[in-house]
């Protein structure tokens, strides 16, 4: 499996979102399957999944600072998932959706 890994940016902050096996390993644990969780997230019959929509965000965004204080020796804390509910609202639902769903 390759890692994933993208950026976006929200009021001048850069976020990093890594895909991998440990995130997947996550959202398995917590929802069955990654497909199952892709169908709460998929907005198509309706709005997505709040909470599904945080888990993997909070999963990625914090896998990537925990590589990131691995590989440089830094010790950047992991964010909450009410500090990642404000970032992807900042952001915009829809558009953190279309991010997801393209991976």
């Amino acid at each position: 499996m390759k890692d994933y890994k993208f950026t976006f940016e929200v009021d001048d902050n850069k976020y990093s979102l890594i895909f991998n096996l440990n995130v997947m390993e996550s959202i398995q644990a917590k929802y069955g399957s990654v497909q199952k969780w892709g169908k709460l997230i998929d907005n198509k019959n309706g709005e997505p999944n709040a909470k599904a929509l945080i888990f993997d965000f909070t999963e990625m965004i914090n896998e990537a600072i925990d590589i990131e204080n691995d590989e440089l020796g830094l010790n950047k804390p992991l964010l909450t998932t009410k500090q990642v509910g404000r970032i992807i609202t900042k952001d915009g639902i829809k558009k953190s959706v279309k991010s997801l769903i393209k991976l």
